[in-house]
């Protein structure tokens, strides 16, 4: 079995999903907070969805990570790059908890994860979907160095494409 490796940044470690996770998620994915993220979402659809994350890194080498602040251990949400059936590319993608908003965690996850895309997997590009009333997920988009792609495809008509390049600026 694969399993996410781990990374740690200055202040987080990114690490395998487990079980304990489930619930959190559930929970944060069960509310309005999931809107951006085709939710609120039952908590049977988000074990699908998990399950799907996870099983990623057994059938395509990458996947979604579980965040924790590295001194608490709390968990506080995810990162990750996936590509469903749905998705022509592969996708840089994040939700953080709204306790962890605001403090710099996603930029630092998920720059950990596009240098670990680009430099360990050697991956050339990548993209974030994101709907367009999420102005945080822009701004993060574009503070990681992404560029919106309107002429990329995308799962949902009305998503932005923000394309992430690798270090040789390559499409």
């Amino acid at each position: 079995m694969s399993f996410a490796p781990t990374i740690t940044t200055a202040r987080l470690t990114l690490r395998h999903h487990v079980l304990e996770d489930f619930e959190p998620m559930a929970t944060h994915f069960a509310t309005d907070w999931a809107q951006y993220m085709g939710g609120p979402v039952s908590a049977d659809e988000l074990w699908r969805w998990l399950g799907a994350e996870i099983t990623s890194w057994q059938w395509l080498g990458f996947g979604s990570w579980a965040v924790d602040i590295t001194d608490t251990g709390a968990f506080i949400g995810q990162v990750g790059i996936n590509k469903p059936p749905r998705f022509t590319e592969p996708e840089l993608g994040w939700c953080f908890f709204p306790e962890a908003q605001g403090k710099g965690y996603a930029f630092e996850a998920a720059s950990a994860v596009r240098d670990w895309a680009f430099g360990t997997q050697g991956m050339a590009t990548l993209v974030s979907y994101i709907d367009p009333p999420n102005a945080p997920s822009i701004r993060l988009a574009e503070k990681l160095g992404a560029v919106r792609d309107d002429a990329a495809q995308r799962p949902e008509p009305n998503d932005l494409v923000y394309r992430h390049h690798g270090p040789e600026g390559t499409q």
